[in-house]
């Protein structure tokens, strides 16, 4: 994933609810099924299938390749969007941001997902207007109220501009697009399921990435990718380490393990992969360890995680006092729409409710005031 955000203050849009969520109604696409990719590639958007029992989260109060180069830096200091969970506006019953807000203090969100009409034009999960609708509405409005966006390219459904575009330089006119539309800060790239598989999308990525530095050295790049419990693949990070591609931070989906994180903790597991990452990090670009976790991030799910895996407040709880401990860049998750209960009705898995027994927006809640 990428960041681009820049703060640009607009006056606050009117009537912002109930204006953004019948607009988005009426053009967003329906929730496509879930897939069945094979771990550890399961993808944003994609709700995780119910366990065979009900889950429950505890309520607040409960083979290396030589680095070809080495990219010498001081220390950063932290980045945009240091707590920046995941909006859907497309699908998924999306919550009033200010509300989120108000009620956590959170003041970031990875908007997801930009991709691609069919070629190589950014739209708002494939199919909405960049600007000029609903979602350029509740950017002004979350800007207006003292917060930013950070634009997400990719994810795990739909057709990825990654995929789309011809060659490296076209995709990286259709990422500066959204740059110049939104005058981003901070942009994300999430690289996932069939698009990460693929050679020729990675390749195009770092290219493009490269391009997007160049035009905007003062623009936050994140990159997001998925990961085993170890740590995630080499393949991109590596490429992207001997094309002096200068990422800010790496940010890690450490869940949807399947077999192989059966009955283990989850919290655990995160930080397993999360100092696999790290690892890799200083093998590919040459930092110490204090400058490879500052390059690092984690983009978790809450509550049920996919096939059976469970993320608890207190695993949230946990992963914050990992950060504070080594200066992680960004901890994000999948997602602000998930961030309730579930209601009577039971778990749907359709990203509208995570599954477990909570508060409204107490993952969120969690993170919050952790500044990287």
């Amino acid at each position: 994933m990428i960041r681009w955000v820049r703060r640009h203050a607009t006056a606050r849009a009117s009537a912002f609810s109930a204006a953004l969520l019948a607009a988005l109604a009426a053009a967003a696409p329906a929730a496509p099924p879930p897939s069945a990719d094979p771990a550890p590639v399961a993808g944003r958007g994609r709700a995780p299938a119910a366990p065979g029992g009900a889950a429950e989260a505890g309520l607040p109060g409960r083979g290396a390749v030589a680095p070809s180069r080495t990219l010498a830096a001081p220390l950063r200091p932290a980045l945009p969007g240091a707590v920046s969970p995941y909006l859907s506006l497309g699908w998924g019953d999306a919550p009033d941001p200010l509300d989120v807000m108000r009620e956590t203090g959170v003041r970031w969100f990875t908007l997801a997902f930009v991709l691609s009409d069919g070629e190589c034009a950014p739209r708002w999960d494939g199919v909405r207007p960049l600007t000029g609708g609903a979602d350029e509405e509740a950017v002004r409005a979350v800007r207006a109220a003292g917060g930013d966006v950070i634009a997400s390219f990719g994810g795990g459904l739909g057709h990825r501009l990654e995929q789309s575009c011809p060659d490296g330089r076209s995709l990286a006119d259709a990422y500066q697009r959204v740059i110049d539309a939104y005058a981003l800060e901070a942009v994300d790239v999430d690289i996932e399921t069939e698009a990460y598989e693929d050679p020729a999308a990675r390749a195009k990525t770092v290219e493009a990435l490269k391009r997007v530095r160049a035009r905007n050295p003062g623009l936050t790049l994140y990159v997001t990718l998925p990961s085993h419990p170890h740590g995630p693949d080499r393949a991109l990070i590596d490429e992207a380490a001997r094309e002096g591609v200068d990422v800010d931070a790496w940010t890690i989906m450490p869940f949807a393990f399947g077999e192989s994180a059966r009955g283990r903790d989850m919290g655990t597991l995160t930080i397993e992969a999360v100092e696999g990452l790290k690892d890799t990090l200083r093998s590919a670009y040459g930092y110490g360890d204090a400058e490879a976790y500052r390059r690092s991030g984690v983009s978790t799910m809450n509550g049920l995680a996919g096939r059976g895996e469970v993320m608890t407040l207190e695993h949230f709880a946990e992963l914050k006092r990992y950060a504070e401990r080594t200066g992680l860049a960004r901890l994000a998750f999948w997602s602000v729409n998930r961030d309730r209960a579930c209601g009577g009705g039971g778990y749907r898995a359709d990203d509208t409710c995570s599954g477990v027994r909570q508060r409204p927006w107490a993952y969120t809640r969690a993170l919050t005031g952790y500044v990287g």
